[in-house]
């Protein structure tokens, strides 16, 4: 009895001293925070792997005319060399969302970005259409790794106070990814041909991984939500329950259905009367791009301060306005119109992607669970609908993309509005 006595005793103290440990830990850890060297590191890792991520994941779609033109396909072909590497990437974040939330966030980022980048070099050398689409969607699936965990990431390494201006300065990296992979494409592609556009952006990609490899630093705050095939497979039911994130999943189909379908359209339309330009001049218009990194930064910073509820609808209101304004033929009334749509959709996209990790901790819901599902509707929009630009630009020419997208973001309006209305758990939502 005496020596049992003792032995539960020693455990005690040792489990009493695990439990101290721990508890000191996250008290002298709450997040790294503005001005750190560590804040640095995460804040300019995620912005270079996001510019890789986006740089892949669109870096046909400034030279849709030239493929459509190479491989003898319709303009409605050719934009699924978009449209199913955005669906395998939705997919894949079914799993890798959840699977984040049982083994860790920087392992998967790693992986995802050196997967991806081979996998953009492999389909320069692709033979024919067939194996080039089959790219297309395995590149997808490769590139899940970061958007699945990127914002988990954030939301445990940074200290609470800059979890929105820190998710706008990553939305911010993927908008200039979008931007870079567009025009390196559009000017490579009319100097050397396709093949070697995806070639240059597969080798921009590489070197994006390598400075994450170096930069980002590893998980400390990670705690993982449990192990198994039955924990990475649990059913995404519990993050479908809750109201406000059901708005924001629709909020990030619509929206992203609606940028994806404009600038799908947009090379069909450049390359035609009265604007008949060339890939390289036409894919200028993506100098645009850094227009979402400025507006995802300022609406971030601007919700930390007055709340996502009351931002969100600012970003919608800016983006109806541009695609208004681009349905003129002229040059500058496109150009407009395309950097007030995309500052207003960046916008959009940056508080809600930003607004879903938050909202799940706060409603007890596994992060990396919420964030997947958010994605694979925001890519599932932006595949269906940008496949459907196809249709609507061969019919109705403009003006039906105009309303289509436009019939997509005045959606985003509804439920931005009615997020407003609906309960608040924390101050910051």
């Amino acid at each position: 009895m005496d020596r049992f006595t003792h032995w539960t005793y020693d455990e005690t103290c040792r489990t009493l001293e695990r439990m101290t440990a721990l508890l000191h830990s996250d008290t002298a850890h709450e997040g790294h925070l503005p001005g750190t060297a560590d804040y640095r590191r995460v804040v300019a890792a995620l912005f270079v792997a996001g510019i890789a991520t986006f740089a892949l994941l669109y870096s046909t779609q400034a030279i849709l005319p030239m493929l459509s033109s190479q491989f003898a396909v319709s303009s409605t072909a050719a934009t699924l060399t978009v449209s199913l590497t955005t669906l395998g990437l939705g997919v894949a974040l079914l799993i890798t969302g959840p699977a984040s939330d049982c083994y860790g966030r920087t392992r998967l980022i790693h992986f995802s970005l050196a997967a991806s980048a081979l996998v953009g070099t492999a389909c320069a050398l692709a033979p024919n259409w067939s194996t080039l689409l089959l790219l297309r969607l395995l590149e997808g699936v490769v590139l899940a790794g970061l958007p699945a965990v990127a914002t988990a990431y954030l939301r445990e390494e940074l200290d609470p106070s800059t979890h929105a201006r820190a998710a706008g300065l990553y939305v911010g990296g993927t908008a200039l990814g979008g931007m870079a992979g567009r025009l390196l494409t559009g000017w490579v592609a009319e100097v050397a041909g396709w093949r070697w556009a995806l070639a240059a952006t597969g080798i921009l990609a590489l070197a994006c991984a390598l400075a994450v490899r170096a930069l980002l630093p590893p998980s400390r705050r990670f705690v993982s939500s449990g192990s198994g095939v039955r924990a990475v497979m649990g059913s995404p039911l519990r993050a479908s329950a809750d109201r406000v994130l059901v708005l924001l999943y629709v909020v990030g189909c619509c929206s992203s259905g609606a940028l994806v379908a404009m600038f799908n359209a947009l090379g069909f339309r450049l390359a035609s009367a009265p604007f008949d330009l060339g890939l390289t001049a036409a894919s200028l218009v993506f100098l645009v791009y850094p227009l979402g990194s400025l507006s995802s930064a300022l609406f971030g910073r601007l919700a930390d301060s007055i709340g996502r509820r009351a931002v969100l609808p600012l970003g919608c209101v800016l983006a109806i306005v541009g695609i208004l304004v681009t349905v003129p033929a002229t040059l500058p009334a496109v150009v407009i119109g395309l950097g007030l749509l995309t500052a207003g959709f960046f916008a959009v996209h940056g508080v809600a992607s930003g607004w879903i990790p938050a909202r799940a901790h706060a409603a007890g819901i596994p992060t990396g669970q919420a964030a997947s599902l958010y994605l694979f509707m925001y890519y599932l929009g932006s595949s269906v609908f940008g496949s459907l630009a196809g249709n609507a630009w061969s019919g109705e020419g403009w003006p039906g993309v105009v309303t289509l997208t436009l019939a997509l973001f005045v959606a985003t309006g509804v439920c931005a509005l009615v997020l407003r209305k609906l309960p608040i758990i924390y101050r910051q939502q």
